[in-house]
């Protein structure tokens, strides 16, 4: 394993503090780190600035290639990340090495996207001079990046949602110098990509503000960051509580600034009638492993099914219940994560007219699945039964018919994703709920389960709030870069003057 210094790196340096805090691993020893301070978050946000009157007019090429050396350098430390992630995190080694793949499979993807151009968007008017009655100057409207943008790392991603995540990935792309807050559930393995982000950004001679890492178990250097004048936009994967704090920071400033939160929700799957008949066994199983995949710590994990009661409710729900019995309970990624899960439990086992059919004691930093049953007359008059519970608990809503399915969607709050199991006679109530859902979410499926985001051009991982605090933009996918850039016009600005995208 690298060895890991415990501290700070801000502007190519690896900077100490006088406080410390401890990791929590599953399993292994625990190692301080220190806690960062907005002296530290001051001097990170200036060197972003410094580095990006340079990597902010730096080429397409040359970020492109500073994207792919960050990809060799985690890769190079495969075997220290995966053995620190396993420890801090209770991940499996399998799950551990394929985020990785996915980290710097997404890194890759953006180096070659953005060699392209295409994402820029880019729109000429030539200049009309003998344009009667006015001639029309020549305009280039180009898209240019923000400035230093702040990222603040997720709790149930390591690596394809931290410090060389998605938000940073898509940030460096667009030509913006990056300060990461690291997640103190696993500050060993973030510090281990910091150490790949920095060899990368001084092996390819780019400014060494281009690239921080702060470290933290409180919310000061969070608050620090989101109010640093010099940040012009956060990046964020998390909670809603939290995330909602941030944005609210955000939009406080003298002058506020774009906040990308990715917040969760609980992604609900609508069963119509048909498929519920004819496919009830094979839902339900396929519904009960996405449920429990990763203990249910992500952010898409379809926490409830929608049904038409009936027979193929019956059936939904035997095949379910069967299928989460058979299920151990598993590790979570920290202890307040469970606890959390063990109160969203008993929110839900409370609310009227619920009856719980699965669920079992765990251990305190695990989870075993859960899976309650409720009315759709109930759920509609519940809220608490709409918010998401982080773990492997769902809920299946028995509709009265195929209307009410219909006023279930309504009352559905933004997501990330949608579900339809469907067959062939179910196209006319499907046909139905679609005007609905798409109001509802960034992604629409059907016959399939939300877990698993494909890292691609055509991605959208965002939504309505409270899913998302900006449901125009993906934090997943090549359009993620356009985030963190803006338009800018040049009305007959010399060609020797403009940026080497025009």
């Amino acid at each position: 394993m690298n060895m890991l210094t415990g501290k700070h790196l801000i502007a190519g340096e690896w900077v100490g503090g006088v406080a410390t805090f401890s990791s929590d691993p599953a399993h292994g020893p625990s190692h301080e780190f220190a806690v960062g301070t907005a002296a530290d978050v001051d001097a990170a946000v200036k060197a972003a600035e410094d580095a990006f009157a340079t990597f902010g007019w730096s080429s397409r090429a040359d970020r492109a290639a500073l994207l792919r050396r960050i990809a060799d350098e985690i890769d190079a430390r495969g075997d220290a990340i995966t053995e620190i992630g396993c420890q801090e995190t209770g991940l499996p080694e399998a799950r551990l090495q394929g985020e990785r793949g996915r980290t710097v499979g997404q890194l890759r993807l953006f180096a070659d996207h953005i060699e392209t151009g295409e994402y820029l968007d880019q729109r000429h008017d030539p200049a009309m001079p003998d344009r009667a009655p006015l001639p029309r100057p020549d305009l280039r409207m180009i898209q240019r990046p923000l400035g230093p943008v702040a990222v603040f790392g997720a709790s149930n991603f390591p690596l394809a949602f931290s410090v060389a995540g998605g938000d940073t990935a898509a940030a460096l792309a667009a030509g913006c110098p990056v300060v990461v807050k690291g997640h103190p559930a696993h500050p060993g393995t973030g510090e281990i990509v910091a150490q790949a982000i920095d060899a990368a950004v001084k092996a390819t001679g780019n400014p060494v503000g281009t690239f921080s890492l702060v470290q933290s178990d409180g919310i000061e250097v969070g608050a620090a960051l989101a109010r640093h004048p010099l940040i012009r936009a956060v990046g964020f994967t998390g909670s809603l509580r939290a995330g909602r704090a941030l944005f609210d920071l955000c939009a406080q400033r003298d002058e506020p600034i774009p906040f990308f939160g990715e917040l969760g929700s609980v992604n609900p799957m609508f069963v119509l009638p048909n498929a519920a008949v004819a496919r009830a066994a094979e839902i339900g199983t396929g519904w009960a492993a996405s449920l429990t995949m990763g203990a249910g710590q992500f952010c898409t994990n379809p926490g409830i099914a929608v049904v038409v009661d009936g027979p193929g409710a019956e059936a939904l729900l035997t095949t379910t219940q069967s299928a989460l019995e058979e299920t151990a309970e598993q590790t979570m990624l920290t202890r307040g994560i469970a606890d959390a899960y063990r109160n969203g439990v008993a929110q839900y086992a409370a609310g009227s007219g619920v009856s719980q059919v699965v669920g079992e004691d765990s251990a305190p930093r695990c989870a075993a699945p859960n899976l309650f049953v409720v009315s759709g007359d109930d759920w509609l008059a519940d809220d608490n039964l709409h918010k998401e519970v982080f773990g492997p608990t769902g809920i299946i809503v028995r509709a009265r018919d195929a209307n009410q399915m219909l006023d279930i969607a309504r009352a559905v709050e933004g997501q990330l994703t949608c579900t339809l199991h469907m067959d062939a006679g179910d196209i006319e109530t499907a046909r139905k709920l679609v005007p609905v859902l798409e109001r509802k979410a960034g992604r629409l499926l059907a016959n399939g389960f939300p877990t698993g985001v494909e890292v691609c051009d055509s991605m959208v991982h965002g939504g309505p709030y409270p899913a998302s605090t900006n449901f125009g933009a993906t934090s997943v996918g090549t359009l993620s870069i356009r985030r963190f850039l803006r338009p800018v016009c040049y009305q007959n600005i010399p060609a020797d003057l403009l940026p080497e995208e025009a």
